[in-house]
């Protein structure tokens, strides 16, 4: 199979979907492997590193596009990529498809076969493809909650882990899945005071177990929610349900309840946000306010540290991405069933019921295609 990838072109992404070792591990299996000129440079690896791997560096991105059987991308396709894609062609990436309409009729118009790294899901109701960058953004989410809290940055100027004689920070997380999780470690450990909400107790139960003592634990309902967000210097948004928009938990006249200069950061953004005051912005500007809050709210939070990202993606992607080279896309779905939850789209017809409830549209089981 002939696999192609190219630069990522979404704001500020230095990410990219292949590193070295993944081509040699590709190009041994005598597929072709095409990197558009400079793809990896963002992450750390030149052209020479995939020349050497047995990939093939080309300059020209619409020859990539054009020539390739399957697409491995790191974002979404973006503006000039939606009329790259093609009748057939597997492209293989996150989509998050239920926050972007216009996306999802691109991707049906083109009649691709569209792998969704994020609805990849194993028995256990692990996504395993998520899981890593899930990681990344959630320990994220408190390094950039902290940088925005200080004055300079629009923030109350509180110090996260305060000093001996004056209280530490109050974290509030919504959500206590892999992004809340991680951010409870960072929070914790640079001695804020974190509360974790979470409508699942044995979850609570879990959390309560393994995390330090500056960590509490509470079920989430509305007034708990309302209750947490009026004490929180910092509330982040970490709420995901797997392929579906997520839901609005904090409403717009809920501001008025938080302190002014109090930050937001949500990390659900990609899916539409769990915050209903929350709209996409990126790393060359990624703050608004809204009734005296700071909202960070970056649809790429994990670009901003591409080295670790991409080796943490990749090390995830690869395997399924040997697959689908290997057997193509409707063999590979067939022999592996995690994958086969993967496929959002295809040739025309949407696969994930998720996105059709997102947006009215007719959606097919999987069974049907494969």
């Amino acid at each position: 199979m002939i696999v192609g990838v190219p630069t990522e072109i979404k704001s500020n992404e230095y990410r990219v979907a292949l590193v070295p070792a993944g081509a040699e591990a590709l190009t041994g299996r005598g597929h072709t492997v095409l990197v558009q000129a400079g793809a990896g440079l963002g992450s750390g690896f030149t052209d020479e590193m995939y020349e050497t791997a047995g990939a093939q560096s080309v300059v020209d991105v619409e020859k990539i596009w054009a020539d390739a059987e399957m697409i491995m991308k790191v974002k979404e396709p973006v503006g000039p990529e939606h009329g790259r894609m093609r009748e057939g062609q597997i492209v293989y990436t996150f989509f998050h498809f239920a926050a972007d309409e216009g996306l999802t009729h691109a991707v049906l118009d083109s009649k691709c076969v569209a792998v969704a790294y994020e609805t990849v899901q194993l028995p256990t109701g692990e996504l395993p493809l998520l899981t890593p960058m899930s990681e990344v953004a959630g320990r994220l989410a408190v390094q950039e909650g902290a940088h925005h809290l200080e004055k300079e940055n629009g923030g109350f100027g509180s110090l996260l882990g305060g000093v001996p004689g004056v209280l530490p920070a109050e974290v509030v997380i919504l959500g206590g899945g892999v992004v809340g999780t991680n951010a409870a470690k960072m929070a914790a450990g640079l001695g804020a005071h974190v509360t974790i909400l979470d409508i699942n107790l044995d979850r609570l139960r879990y959390l309560a177990d393994v995390m330090p003592a500056n960590v509490d634990t509470v079920h989430s309902n509305r007034h708990t929610i309302l209750e947490q967000a009026a004490r929180a210097d910092l509330l982040i948004g970490a709420v995901l349900l797997p392929g579906a928009r997520a839901p609005s938990l904090l409403r717009r006249e809920d501001l008025k309840v938080m302190k002014d200069g109090s930050v937001i950061v949500d990390v659900a953004v990609d899916q539409g946000g769990c915050i209903e005051t929350v709209k996409p912005t990126t790393h060359a500007d990624p703050t608004y306010v809204v009734d005296g809050v700071v909202h960070y709210c970056v649809a790429n939070m994990p670009g901003a540290v591409p080295r670790t990202s991409t080796l943490a993606l990749t090390n995830a992607t690869l395997p399924y991405g040997l697959l689908l080279a290997d057997r193509g896309w409707r063999d590979a779905c067939r022999a592996n069933g995690p994958l086969a939850l993967g496929l959002n789209a295809v040739e025309g017809q949407l696969t994930y019921a998720a996105v059709g409830e997102a947006f009215g549209l007719e959606s097919i089981p999987v069974s049907e295609v494969l």
